[in-house]
């Protein structure tokens, strides 16, 4: 049996489980929270009180912080392009209404897709920055798609968004804690909450990975392998803004999220750590010899990328964005 074959097969075992797994990790529509809790009651007598407390609260917060907050709301806000993908993985089936896989991708889109409108609103109200250019940058983003290297393979794409959703996280947590330092506490905790969507994202993709490995060792160690080798590639990797060239402002974009210290190159060799740890891949059995390798490249990865990332120099000064208003302290 081909590769393609067996992996639609531990898919189809497996989708009998979808539905269980939806209630263990994402929550009722009707009882999670929505943009409108963390944001000011337009129908309600202090709206226009209520803004303007967001607007000053934003003139103490750095403008590196609303680049970082800007970029992760416009990679949040890219949503239909991780949906579209998704849905073509090996597996899933959106024309069958019965399919589990189709059902959990909706799921999680509509628990995903909060992020970005709550975000989006308050950037908006902030007046720190240019919703004009941000939102070229999104659509920009959109049309440009991402390719993140594991085709329609599900094993593959299951553990980039393990890795994905914990590094969402790590980002949306630290922003949160800044915010909240800054004494912009609404700010703080609206970033905290959806950190907590993440990690419940990541713990249910890590589940779906473990599931696989119980019965499909070999090939799920080797898509393992294969994804960390080649690196995991981030969603805004395409990040651009109006004028230019496809690509040309991730690079900026993650040296002022090493700079601030919310995402660094150590986190990146921390959530490696931390999927060898929770796939217990030292413990496997029953693997091929090809199998047997990639396990040991992969034991060893962490400690070779970690002498890397100490090397690594992150430019001192900023770079000034279209998307942000040099800050204006009055």
């Amino acid at each position: 049996m081909s590769l393609k074959n067996v992996r639609l097969e531990v898919m189809q075992f497996l989708e009998k489980d979808v539905d269980s797994l939806i209630e263990k990790y994402l929550i009722p529509i009707d009882k999670i929270w929505q943009p409108t809790d963390f944001l000011p009651n337009s129908e309600g007598h202090t709206f226009f009180e209520d803004v303007k407390e967001i607007r000053e609260l934003s003139k103490e917060l750095p403008y590196d912080f609303w680049v970082v907050l800007v970029g992760d709301m416009i990679t949040e806000e890219a949503l239909p392009t991780y949906e579209s993908w998704l849905m073509d993985v090996e597996g899933v089936d959106q024309v069958d209404g019965q399919n589990g896989w189709s059902k959990w991708i909706r799921h999680w889109t509509a628990e995903e897709n909060r992020h970005g409108d709550v975000l989006n609103k308050y950037l908006y109200l902030s007046g720190r920055v240019n919703m004009r250019e941000i939102e070229i940058t999104t659509q920009h983003l959109i049309a440009d798609g991402f390719d993140i290297g594991t085709n329609r393979d599900p094993y593959k794409n299951f553990v980039y968004t393990s890795f994905q959703e914990l590094a969402t996280y790590i980002s949306h947590n630290r922003v949160a804690k800044i915010a909240t330092k800054s004494g912009n506490k609404q700010l703080g905790k609206m970033c905290k909450i959806i950190s907590g969507d993440e990690m419940r994202h990541h713990h249910a993709y890590s589940e779906f990975v473990d599931r696989i490995f119980k019965v499909d060792p070999s090939q799920m160690m080797m898509a393992f392998h294969y994804m960390m080798k080649q690196k995991i590639t981030m969603p805004a990797h395409f990040l651009r803004e109006s004028g230019d060239k496809i690509s040309t402002a991730f690079e900026e974009f993650s040296n002022t999220a090493q700079r601030i210290g919310v995402y660094t190159s150590r986190d990146y060799v921390d959530i490696l750590q931390k999927l060898i740890v929770r796939w217990e891949i030292d413990k496997i059995t029953g693997l091929t010899d090809e199998a047997e390798k990639a396990r040991d490249y992969l034991m060893k990865l962490p400690e070779r990328m970690l002498r890397l990332a100490d090397r690594m120099k992150i430019p001192e000064n900023s770079f000034q964005f279209k998307w942000v208003e040099p800050a204006v302290i009055k």
